[in-house]
């Protein structure tokens, strides 16, 4: 009976010191983080033997996919507005919640353009669009193209070019098409244009002309354990440097 009694308590001691079992975690990310949350992604896989996949798309898009049951363990929303979508249905843990980042929104042309617009209130700018489009994020739905929509309603533009708006499903498709030269002028986040090397700044928008850029994350209510060390990574120190060589205002 002693000897069961020992080999007992060596096994439950031995179950208790073998390392957590990897785990593969599922990110729900808005396009704009792309380039630096797979940076992120990358050192926390290396820190932490888990395998971190991420699928970007419009904030908009992946709040109604969480709705309809995707198997996500971590939202990360380019807005307050579709992070408290899925809140009030009771699909993230409110206690897990923080607001990781900032950002600002601009005005691009193509790379090499010369392209300089000064975004003041009442400014021309349906002329500069050479009778092309102006791409934006879906001002409908997408964070990107509804911060684009205020600002440019605040200014007194919108009513002068809503009639030649490329809505793009998110806003790193609209970055494309400035990139690729399909619109002369687009509205992106500033991280988007830093990302992109075949477009350049043509304008800033003024500060108070839109809504803060707030990127909030929380964890859902289906999350895998380990879920909750890679929010905590995201949220630390050492992943600053990936969020700020990007161009984000780092909020925690």
């Amino acid at each position: 009976m002693r000897r069961r009694r020992f080999l007992a308590a060596v096994l439950a001691a031995a179950l208790a010191i073998q390392p957590a079992r990897a785990e593969t975690l599922t990110v729900f990310a808005a396009a704009s983080l792309k380039n630096a949350l797979d940076a992120a992604a990358t050192a926390y896989q290396a820190k932490s033997g888990d395998t971190v996949r991420i699928s970007y798309a419009a904030s908009s898009a992946l709040a109604r996919q969480i709705e309809a049951g995707a198997p996500a363990d971590l939202f990360i929303s380019a807005d307050l507005a579709w992070m408290n979508y899925v809140e009030t249905r009771k699909l993230i843990q409110p206690a897990t919640r923080r607001n990781l980042l900032g950002n600002e929104l601009v005005l691009v042309a193509p790379a090499s353009s010369g392209t300089k617009i000064d975004l003041a209130p009442g400014a021309d700018l349906a002329s500069r669009l050479k009778n092309g489009p102006l791409a934006m994020a879906d001002p409908n739905a997408v964070p990107a193209g509804m911060y684009g929509k205020a600002a440019l309603t605040k200014l007194g533009i919108w009513d002068s070019v809503k009639a030649r708006i490329a809505r793009a499903a998110d806003v790193r498709a609209a970055l494309r098409l400035v990139a690729r030269s399909e619109a002369q002028l687009g509205v992106v986040y500033r991280t988007d244009a830093i990302a992109e090397p075949d477009v350049e700044v043509a304008g800033v928008f003024p500060a108070g002309s839109y809504p803060p850029v707030i990127y909030p994350a929380a964890l859902t209510v289906g999350a895998k354990p380990g879920a909750a060390q890679l929010l905590d990574f995201l949220a630390s120190p050492p992943a600053r440097p990936f969020f700020e060589k990007q161009g984000f205002k780092v909020l925690f």
